[in-house]
């Protein structure tokens, strides 16, 4: 799965600063290191301690994380919708991406220039997601006629019709579509058709002093302004620091302001649980390696990860859970242990599962 994650916010609110740290937080670098695909753009392998303790016990070097695609998208300001700045780019980039990071100033720094001189973390929240709507809007406009005109001699499309003049009423008030989920699963179809922007999930990260990052009420009070959506904390200093350093004194640093987990674990974590997502693992002497499947797919939409052939001549899953796999210390062990089992076609596929797909093709 193609996990692409849109970094997006004002002119000078650190967007820049937390992408260099995100892209290049090499975790686990030596053997899948980051690549730039496009200008602000990056691909970056996303932590997962469990397949170093695999690949020894596989016996092989050649390790393959999941991964996650970070974009820069140039600065948002007031206007973007109808090609102010960097509009168009802004949007054309966003709509490619399955999840937003809007990151958000809430410093102060005098040798920092805001865009409208003003430290409003609101405002500048308001602001972004107003552009957002606007899109939208405009997008549905252009949309509409055609649809009211094609339901008209074709009966079978009136669902969709009333689904977009509902999604139009809602931008209409100003509201993000993300936030009405009830529409999102009603309208389901005719959003994945024109690609809107609010409907994407959105992480909101706020870029604070390092005062503020270990100051448990005034997060709070941060986190309120978005609330029920899902807010983190980062300085964006701090993460320049984190590059310079070995992994020791990586968290050594992070812990010295309250931290357990740097910015870009803390996004994953975050893109993974808006998303609905998760990981399973293969291993094997050529390689051991992460998926990421969508939560309750089952084990032939699981196979699909690796090869669309896989799904199409499934035939059963041969699963052993990671902790079972590690506690016997080899696949041998886990099976005279009964830890091994072959799982069908209706089986969920489960966070720590190791598996190996048989197929027909």
């Amino acid at each position: 799965m193609n996990l692409s994650i849109g970094i997006v916010g004002l002119p000078n609110v650190g967007k820049s600063t937390l992408f260099n740290g995100l892209t290049n937080d090499h975790v686990l670098a030596a053997n899948y290191p980051f690549a730039t695909i496009e200008p602000n753009t990056g691909i970056v392998p996303i932590p997962d301690d469990r397949l170093s303790h695999l690949a020894k016990i596989y016996n092989t070097e050649k390790i393959i994380p999941a991964s996650m695609k970070f974009v820069d998208i140039a600065g948002l300001v007031a206007g973007a919708s109808q090609g102010e700045g960097l509009g168009n780019q802004f949007l054309a980039h966003i709509r490619s991406c399955q999840a937003i990071c809007q990151v958000v100033r809430a410093f102060s720094d005098a040798n920092v220039t805001h865009v409208d001189n003003l430290h409003s973390p609101s405002r500048d929240i308001e602001i972004v997601n107003t552009e957002l709507v606007l899109a939208d809007l405009h997008t549905i406009e252009r949309h509409l006629p055609k649809l009211q005109k094609e339901a008209k001699s074709n009966p079978k499309l009136n669902p969709q019709l009333e689904a977009l003049q509902k999604i139009k009423t809602i931008l209409g008030n100003g509201e993000l579509l993300s936030k009405n989920q009830d529409q999102l699963v009603a309208g389901s179809n005719i959003l994945t058709k024109l690609q809107l922007l609010s409907a994407k999930p959105v992480i909101y990260m706020f870029n604070v002093d390092e005062e503020t990052l270990a100051n448990t009420s005034k997060k709070d009070a941060l986190s309120g302004l978005v609330a029920p959506s899902i807010a983190l904390f980062v300085n964006a200093k701090l993460e320049s620091e984190l590059l310079e350093l070995d992994e020791n004194d990586r968290q050594e640093l992070l812990l010295s302001y309250g931290q357990d987990q740097s910015s870009l674990v803390q996004l994953i974590h975050a893109a993974y649980d808006v998303l609905n997502l998760q990981s399973y693992l293969t291993a094997g002497p050529k390689e051991v390696r992460a998926w990421t499947i969508a939560k309750n797919s089952t084990a032939p939409q699981a196979a699909a990860a690796i090869h669309t052939d896989f799904e199409k001549g499934f035939i059963a899953a041969e699963v052993v859970s990671y902790k079972d796999l590690v506690s016997a210390g080899s696949k041998t062990a886990a099976k005279e242990a009964g830890k091994v089992r072959t799982e069908g076609k209706n089986y969920i596929m489960q966070p720590d599962d190791v598996v190996e797909f048989r197929f027909n093709v």
